[in-house]
C-alpha cells in the first residue's frame, strides 16, 4: 500500500517538474515574440480600426432605414392600441358635448 503511495506521489512529482518546464518554455517564447507581436500592434491595429469603421458605417446605412420604419411602425401600432380601447368613450363626450351646444343659446359673437 505504501509502494502505490509512494508511486502516487513520485507520479504527481514528475507532473508538477513537466508543468513548471513547459511554463518556464512558454515564458521564453512569449518574451522572445514580444517584440514582433507589439510591431504587429503597432502596424496591424490601426488598419482594423479603419476597417471597423468603414463596416460599422455600412452596416448603419443598410440597417438605419430598417430600424426608422420599424420605429414608425411600432409607434403607430403603440398609438392605435392605445386610441383604439378610448374611442368609446371620445364618442359619448362628443355626443355630451353636440347636446350641451345645441341647448345653449346663441352667443352674440356667433349672430354677426
Amino acid at each position: 500500500m505504501i509502494e502505490i503511495a509512494g508511486l502516487t506521489i513520485l507520479a504527481l512529482l514528475a507532473w508538477g517538474v513537466l508543468m513548471l518546464g513547459l511554463l518556464l518554455l512558454k515564458a521564453v517564447v512569449w518574451l522572445f515574440l514580444l517584440p514582433v507581436r507589439l510591431l504587429l500592434y503597432a502596424l496591424i491595429l490601426p488598419l482594423f480600426f479603419v476597417l471597423k469603421a468603414v463596416l460599422g458605417g455600412i452596416v448603419f446605412l443598410v440597417i438605419a432605414p430598417v430600424l426608422a420604419i420599424t420605429a414608425i411602425i411600432t409607434v403607430v401600432a403603440v398609438g392605435a392600441a392605445v386610441l383604439v380601447p378610448l374611442l368609446p368613450l371620445a364618442l359619448i363626450g362628443f355626443v355630451i358635448w353636440m347636446a350641451v351646444r345645441l341647448t345653449r343659446p346663441a352667443s352674440a359673437l356667433s349672430r354677426v
